[in-house]
């Protein structure tokens, strides 16, 4: 069982591939799309959840997702489908930095797929390339709430504190105007959801040739999250504009 397939299993009671609850996402959202004509990017969009759910809300807006997984894409597409959107969605399998387009995005998404352009700052650095004059950013990736262990730095990577990330934000020339820190409960029910809902498929397949994989995956992350990084990680989504001048 490739990761691909883990992670489609782990996350089907949870689509947003994120620790973020369906009213926080539905307020980014809301507070990113600014007008109902815009062009929506998602830079590592995976199955595109957030392009759909803002596709649905807003008739009039436009998305291109961007994404080196097939399988993620194929996903994207049929729910499209089933939403009726997918008139207005355009999906490009291809890595997230690799992507150019004849025109310019109001809102460009990044939720926990900064790795695609090696952190944080490279992916605000590529959005800004890409973004429309009064566009916004949305954005989201780790933080440490507390002084990591080693061993959750070797699990997860380097981070900075809150203060420091918004800091270099700042820096970088960008002002947040909407942000929201992932809650302890927003951050738990990811984590019981995603190994419990693998779990549960591995209990619920005996005979798949996959399943004693996916069980002894799911104690393994649950054990790591636990005992290695529950006390410390945290997740940061904001909204950006472009600092004046």
């Amino acid at each position: 069982m490739n990761r691909e397939m883990i992670s489609r299993i782990a996350h089907a009671h949870h689509p947003i591939k994120a620790p973020l609850d369906d009213a926080s996402v539905r307020r980014l959202l809301e507070h990113g799309v600014a007008r109902e004509d815009a062009r929506l990017l998602d830079l590592g969009c995976g199955p595109a959840e957030w392009l759909l759910r803002a596709l649905a809300a807003h008739p009039g807006i436009r998305a291109d997702g961007v994404d080196v997984s097939p399988e993620a894409l194929e996903q994207a597409s049929a729910a499209a489908r089933e939403r009726g959107v997918q008139d207005r969605l355009v999906l490009h399998q291809q890595p997230a930095a690799d992507f150019t387009a004849p025109h310019s995005f109001d809102l460009i998404l990044s939720i926990g797929s900064t790795h695609a352009f090696g952190g944080l700052l490279p992916t605000l650095d590529a959005a800004a390339e890409r973004l429309a004059p009064g566009g916004r950013v949305l954005i989201g990736d780790a933080f440490w709430d507390r002084e990591p262990s080693p061993e959750a730095v070797e699990v997860l990577g380097e981070y900075e504190d809150l203060a420091t990330t918004l800091d270099l934000i700042g820096a970088a020339g960008w002002t947040p105007v909407l942000g929201h820190v992932s809650t302890r409960r927003e951050l738990d029910d990811y984590e019981w959801t995603l190994w419990g809902t693998l779990a549960e498929w591995a209990l619920d397949h005996p005979d798949d040739p996959d399943s004693a994989q996916a069980l002894a995956t799911a104690a393994e992350r649950r054990s790591e999250w636990l005992r290695t990084y529950r006390d410390s990680f945290g997740f940061l989504t904001l909204v950006l504009r472009r600092t004046a001048g």
